[in-house]
C-alpha cells in the first residue's frame, strides 16, 4: 500500500525545505518530492519540521524506574548502582515487558524510532535460567513491537563483578548473579538462540572490561563478527575502571579491548569519558564509534567525554538516554555541544546539522540499521515531526528550523512519529498506547517495591 506524508518543512540532511511530499510503499520511502506547496489529495499532513526518526543508541529500559528516587540527597555512581540493583532484583519477564513497553512508548512520543537496548538482566534472581533462557530478552523485543518502534537487542556478556588479575575476574555479587551466564561461551550459546525480525535486530555487548575477563573478550567479539552484528561496550565511564585495568593489565581499557580484537567499525564504545590521547587515537583509527549519553553522564557526575576529539580522530558519534533521567534525544544532542562549550569555553563545535546526524543516521548505523536515519528514496520510512509553533520554538524563521529543533525544542515538542510508514504518534498522542503516563506509573510501581 502506498501512502503519502506531506511535511510542512523537512530537514533533508543539509538544509530545511518547505513543502516536501514523502511517498511510502511497504515501509520505505519511494520518493521525496520538494516544492509541493499544498498537501496532495489524501496525504497525511505533518505540521512543523520533519526529520528522520531519532536513534536512541544506548538504553537500559528498567533504569526508567529510578527516575526521581535517585535524585534525593547526594552520592556517587556506586551508591546509585545499589538503587539500580534493587530494581533489577524485582524484574520478571512479565513486569519487564510492561515496564519496557511503557518506556519505549515514551521514546516514540519523543520522536525515537529505534532503540539500542543494552540488555544484561538475563536470568531469575540467583542466576537460575528461565525455562526459556531468553525470556527477558524476548520480553524486550515484544515490548518494542507493542510500542511501535524498532529495537536492536544488544545482548550483554556480564560475567564478573570486578577485575581480579590479568586472567580472571571476581565472582558476581548476589545482585549480579542474574546477569551472568558463567562464561563467555555459555553467553554465546544462549545469545545464539535469539532471533531478529522486521522490527528487531540482535547485537552483542561487553558490559565493561570489569565485567568480562580479558581472556573472554575475544569470544564476544568473534560472536558479533561472525554475524556482522553491532557490538557495544561501556568504556572508561569511571576512573576506577581505568585504575583497576591499569593495575591488572598495565594498560587502559581501550588498549585492552584493542589487543583482544574488540575495536572496529561495528563496535561502539559507550561514554568513552576518561580517555588518554592514545585511547582516542586507537578508537578513531579503528573507526570505533562513540555513544555519548550527556544527560546520564551529568546526572551521575561521570564527567565530560572528549567527543569532539574522538570525532576528529575518526570515531562516529551517536547519542543515548542510558539511565533515562530524561528521555529526550534533542536534549542529548544539545547537551553534547553545550558540555563541550563548558569544557573548552568556546562555542560552535558542531552545527545543528551535525548534531542531528549523530541523533539520526549515525545512531541508526551504530545499531545496525544503516537504511534508516535519512529522508531519501530507499530508506526506511521512519521520521518524526517537531512543532515549530510551541512556546519554545515559535519565532525563528523556517530556514532555521534545524537550529530551533536542536537548541530550543524538547521531546514535548514532538508532534508525530512514523515508523515503517505507520503513524505511531499522531498529534502528540500514541496511537497504540493512549495512556503512556498511566502505563509508566503502573509498571514502575510494580517493580519499585516498598
Amino acid at each position: 500500500m502506498q501512502l503519502t506524508y506531506w511535511a510542512e518543512h523537512a530537514w533533508l540532511d543539509t538544509n530545511v525545505e518547505p513543502g516536501v511530499a514523502l511517498d511510502v510503499t511497504d515501509g520505505r520511502i519511494t520518493a521525496v518530492r520538494k516544492g509541493i506547496v499544498a498537501p496532495p489529495p489524501g496525504a497525511t499532513v505533518l505540521r512543523g519540521l520533519t526529520i528522520p526518526g531519532l536513534a536512541n543508541a544506548h538504553s537500559h529500559a528498567f533504569h526508567r524506574a529510578l527516575r526521581g528516587i535517585v535524585q534525593v540527597g547526594s552520592g556517587t555512581f556506586w551508591t546509585w548502582r545499589e538503587f539500580m540493583y534493587q530494581v533489577a532484583s524485582r524484574l520478571t519477564p512479565e513486569t519487564y515487558f510492561e515496564l519496557a513497553r511503557a518506556v519505549y512508548a515514551e521514546m516514540a512520543l519523543a520522536g525515537i524510532t529505534s532503540v539500542g537496548e543494552f540488555h544484561y538482566v538475563h536470568h531469575a534472581p540467583g542466576g537460575t535460567p528461565y525455562a526459556d533462557p531468553n525470556a527477558m530478552g524476548e520480553a524486550l523485543i515484544a515490548a518494542a513491537a507493542d510500542a511501535g518502534i524498532r529495537i536492536t537487542l544488544l545482548d550483554t556478556a556480564y560475567l564478573s563483578s570486578a577485575i581480579r588479575d590479568k586472567h580472571s575476574g571476581e565472582a558476581p555479587n548476589k545482585h549480579q548473579l542474574r546477569f551472568s551466564d558463567g562464561t563467555a561461551d555459555a553467553w554465546a550459546e544462549r545469545a545464539a538462540l535469539l532471533k531478529g525480525s522486521d522490527h528487531a535486530r540482535i547485537g552483542a555487548a561487553i558490559h565493561s572490561v570489569r565485567a568480562v575477563p580479558a581472556a573472554q573478550l575475544s569470544t564476544v567479539a568473534e560472536w558479533a563478527a561472525a554475524r556482522q552484528a553491532p557490538l557495544h561496550v561501556h568504556l572508561s565511564e569511571q576512573t576506577a575502571e581505568n585504575d583497576a585495568c591499569l593495575a591488572a593489565h598495565g594498560c587502559t581499557p581501550t588498549r585492552l579491548l584493542a589487543d583482544h580484537g574488540v575495536l572496529g567499525p561495528r563496535t561502539t564504545g559507550v561514554h568513552n569519558t576518561h580517555l588518554t590521547d592514545e585511547d582516542i587515537a586507537l578508537l578513531g583509527g579503528a573507526s570505533t564509534g562513540t555513544c555519548m549519553c550527556p544527560t546520564t553522564e551529568r546526572d551521575l557526575a561521570d564527567g565530560i567525554g572528549p567527543a569532539a576529539a574522538l570525532q576528529r580522530a575518526g570515531s562516529p558519534l551517536s547519542l543515548g538516554s542510558d539511565s533515562h533521567a530524561v528521555i529526550d534525544l534533542l536534549e542529548e544532542a544539545r547537551a553534547m555541544e553545550l558540555n563541550e562549550r563548558l569544557r573548552t569555553r568556546a562555542r560552535g563545535h558542531w552545527t545543528a546539522a551535525a548534531l542531528l546526524r549523530a541523533a539520526t543516521a549515525d545512531g541508526h548505523a551504530a545499531l545496525g540499521w544503516p537504511d534508516a536515519g535519512r529522508l531519501e528514496p530507499g530508506a526506511l520510512a521512519d521520521f518524526t515531526t517537531v512543532a515549530l509553533d510551541s512556546v519554545r520554538t515559535a519565532g525563528p524563521v523556517p530556514r532555521l528550523a534545524a537550529e530551533t529543533a536542536v537548541f530550543a525544542a524538547t521531546a514535548a515538542d514532538v508532534r508525530d512519529t512514523v515508523v515503517g510508514g505507520r503513524h505511531v504518534v499522531r498529534s502528540g498522542v500514541h496511537a497504540l498506547i493512549p495512556d503512556v503516563a498511566g502505563s509508566l506509573a503502573a509498571s514502575i510501581a510494580a517493580v519499585r517495591g516498598g
